[in-house]
């Protein structure tokens, strides 16, 4: 069969935050420092001895969860607490990367690979963070935009020659056949480009401001990445501008409600598209069945626009408990 997707070994480099920051550094590509601790006490000593502010990651998948950035020693105690004694996120996995805080501008970036060729994505910019002005816990992600202005040629270059090519040979040379997406999630630094993490996969919500930009058929691009004919192969983009704005159920990332019936989605124009991610459907009505609801996307000639398209289509769309973010790409970078 045609796989489009990693081995459950390749896959490491999102389902362990260990492995991939040990990846990083057998491999020269630039990342924050950091120690890793397997039990309350270990994780204890190290953060009293590190600079606060400072990341402690969960080592296993946690639907963006898993991250906390603490900003003083009470954060980051209640944090492992949740990880080692109370197993918030897993009753076996029993580790965290407990790494330094890096500033800077936030940036996705996303490959095609077939394991030997890649076809860089459109960048793209999300907020991950469920208040206005980049504050509270982090969640799957509350918005995005794409182009990024800060973007240029000269930083994709330097990203796909430090970051996207040695992650593909360093690959190669754990014997790993990779056929998939390579999802990289940089901080752009004073110093340049850092991986903060990998994912296995197209990026929500970054894909659904990217594959809407892309002016050919996604499925031919896939088929000749299982034929390992990536370098015979090319994308066509459009030069839209797209906005996300994600609707969410009251309460997340904690406690939510779900159920309650969405009005406003029967009619929606042409330079608009809703991806649906938590809902039902019940009859002719589409009820809430998640945390992240809608991705609602405004497409236009510039980020202006199409967030302009985007909040017209979020304004008419009500359910009990709705939230959203109003200030996704209202200062892109």
């Amino acid at each position: 069969m045609k796989i489009f997707g990693p081995s459950q070994k390749a896959a490491k480099l999102e389902s362990s935050k260990v492995w991939a920051k040990e990846f990083m550094i057998e491999n020269d590509i630039p990342t924050g420092h950091f120690s890793v601790a397997d039990n309350f006490n270990q994780a204890k000593a190290i953060l009293e001895r590190v600079m606060f502010p400072v990341v402690i990651k969960f080592d296993g998948l946690a639907a963006g969860k898993g991250v906390s950035v603490a900003t003083e020693m009470s954060q980051a105690i209640s944090f492992i607490e949740d990880v080692f004694e109370k197993r918030v996120f897993s009753a076996e996995n029993n580790r965290v990367v407990i790494e330094e805080f890096l500033s800077g501008e936030e940036l996705s970036y996303l490959v095609i690979t077939d394991g030997e060729n890649y076809i860089p994505l459109l960048p793209a910019r999300d907020y991950k963070k469920i208040y206005d002005g980049d504050t509270g816990p982090n969640t799957g992600g509350m918005g995005c935009y794409s182009p990024v202005s800060m973007c240029g040629p000269e930083l994709e270059s330097f990203i796909e020659k430090k970051i996207v090519i040695p992650t593909i040979k360093g690959l190669q040379k754990k014997g790993i056949d990779y056929c998939g997406v390579i999802y990289c999630g940089l901080m752009i630094t004073e110093k340049g480009p850092c991986v903060l993490e990998y994912n296995v996969r197209f990026g929500d919500p970054e894909t659904e401001v990217v594959l809407p930009r892309m002016a050919g058929g996604l499925l031919e691009v896939l088929e000749a990445a299982t034929e390992k004919l990536l370098g015979k192969t090319s994308i066509k983009w459009n030069t839209d501008a797209a906005v996300d704005v994600v609707i969410a159920s009251g309460g997340y990332p904690g406690k939510y409600e779900t159920g309650y019936s969405i009005n406003g989605l029967d009619s929606v124009p042409t330079n608009v598209v809703i991806f649906h991610a938590g809902t039902r459907k019940e009859n002719d009505l589409f009820i809430t069945a998640g945390g992240r609801v809608l991705n609602v996307v405004g497409l236009g000639k510039t980020i202006a626009q199409a967030r302009t398209k985007a909040y017209e289509k979020v304004n008419a769309i009500s359910f009990k408990n709705m939230y959203y973010r109003r200030d996704i790409a209202s200062f892109p970078k």
